[in-house]
């Protein structure tokens, strides 16, 4: 069941940069993503609230969680900055960058949560996983080149060295979860729930530092979009944990399916932003799609 939950987070992580597209758009982005983390947090409260004042509303459903410690929290606590970091970079990074761009880049993270749970995790892939990986990294290498057709400089636009630091956070963010879950028997749902608290924390401080001193000169505007990307990627991280948690799971396969959420934002690059260079783009994401299905024969 975990390559199922793996593929069903990717689908919503496809609809999340969807939505952060449109939320970020000739809009700020420190309130965008501090209202992101503050609807994380309240849709997880009762999560929180059930654990720590023991009320038995979720026990014994999939929302029941547990309390931590002063390790637990601190352990949760570095995993909040390290995909804040992220998030944040991510965002300035998707709000300049077209999505048929952000998401092949994006993609490539795989490649360094591969070569890190193989070295940490000692996990062995088989020939059929090494095909659909193999084959996935060649077709997302070769349609980020697509990109040259519209004039993004790999090499000097800082948007594009935004979005590599976002995704090599995002890698370590990918192994820490690995490493929390597995080495130290972190409860999955306590870390999403807690984890939520602790970026609220920290986004308000960095809102209250950066963003208000000049809200004026980068104007924020609401947009219905700005909460679905919560409750997306909300949703996303709780089928992302439970492949994780499950036996026999492994972080590199894992990872690379999540990836394919770049089909998605692909469709929506083009059906609803209008972005360009898609006959060349589209060639390369039928690769994409089969390395998706030698990774899911090999998963199985």
């Amino acid at each position: 069941m975990w390559v199922e939950a793996a593929f069903i987070s990717a689908l919503l992580l496809g609809c999340y940069d969807v939505a952060k597209k449109r939320s970020l758009a000739h809009n700020a982005v420190v309130p965008v993503l501090w209202i992101n983390t503050l609807v994380c947090t309240l849709l997880f409260m009762p999560v929180i609230l059930n654990a720590e004042l023991s009320l038995g509303w979720l026990d014994g459903t999939l929302f029941e969680s547990v309390r931590g410690g002063v390790r637990e929290h601190t352990l949760v606590v570095i995993k909040a900055a390290i995909t804040l970091s992220s998030w944040l970079l991510g965002y300035y990074a998707i709000k300049h960058l077209p999505l048929t761009i952000v998401g092949p880049v994006n993609a490539t993270r795989p490649v360094m949560v591969l070569i890190g749970a193989v070295l940490i995790f000692g996990e062995h892939l088989n020939l059929w996983q090494w095909g659909g990986v193999l084959l996935t990294i060649a077709s997302l290498y070769l349609l980020s080149r697509a990109g040259r057709g519209e004039n993004i400089d790999f090499l000097s636009n800082r948007h594009i060295w935004a979005l590599f630091a976002a995704m090599m956070l995002g890698a370590v963010s990918g192994l820490y979860d690995k490493y929390i879950i597995a080495s130290h028997s972190l409860n999955p749902l306590f870390v999403q729930s807690w984890f939520g608290v602790y970026q609220l924390m920290m986004m308000t401080i960095i809102a209250a530092v950066v963003w208000l001193p000049r809200r004026m000169s980068e104007p924020f505007e609401w947009r219905w979009t700005i909460p679905l990307i919560s409750i997306l990627v909300s949703a996303a991280d709780i089928f992302y944990y439970h492949a994780l948690a499950t036996d026999g799971a492994m972080i590199a396969v894992v990872a690379m399916i999540r990836r394919s959420s770049v089909i998605v934002t692909f469709m929506a690059g083009a059906l609803l932003f209008g972005e360009r260079n898609l006959r060349s783009k589209s060639r390369d994401l039928v690769l994409i799609l089969i390395g998706m299905v030698l990774l899911a024969i090999g998963s199985n």
